[in-house]
């Protein structure tokens, strides 16, 4: 009798993966984009924190916009996970020099890889920004 319920609940536990798999790949998936986007973020910020600190030292001549955008371009590409595309541009790069203060904002545009794929209504990339502003030396 017991052996005859066993038979009949073999492919009930086949059914239930099927049912429940789905949705643990996209939990998964989902936390390792979302990992990914606090990474970028976090090293965006970095980028324009050190673009502000090479922007604010005092050097004869000063340092020009574009050294500061090197600083930073450099930066993301070293440290950013972008899956073979490039990280920032110059135009993701914006630099103000006002009342002795520098600021940086550096802004990148994540695309999602895997979320819109299995959830439709997500939009398919999202807007990162950081700034940094530092007085002059």
């Amino acid at each position: 009798m017991v052996l005859k319920k066993l038979k009949a609940q073999k492919g009930a536990a086949a059914v239930e993966l099927a049912i429940i798999l789905p949705l643990l790949v996209m939990l998964l998936f989902g936390m390792i984009e979302f990992g990914i986007i606090l990474y970028d973020k976090a090293m965006i910020t970095n980028a324009s924190r050190e673009g502000a600190r090479k922007g604010i030292l005092f050097v004869p001549g000063g340092i020009s916009d574009s050294d500061i955008r090197k600083v930073v371009k450099n930066y993301c590409s070293g440290h950013m996970i972008t899956f073979g595309e490039d990280s920032i541009d110059d135009s993701d790069i914006s630099i103000t020099r006002a009342g002795g203060n520098l600021t940086v904002t550096v802004t990148y545009q994540y695309d999602f890889l895997v979320l819109p794929n299995f959830v439709t209504g997500i939009v398919g990339n999202i807007n990162l920004s950081a700034v940094t502003t530092m007085m002059m030396e």
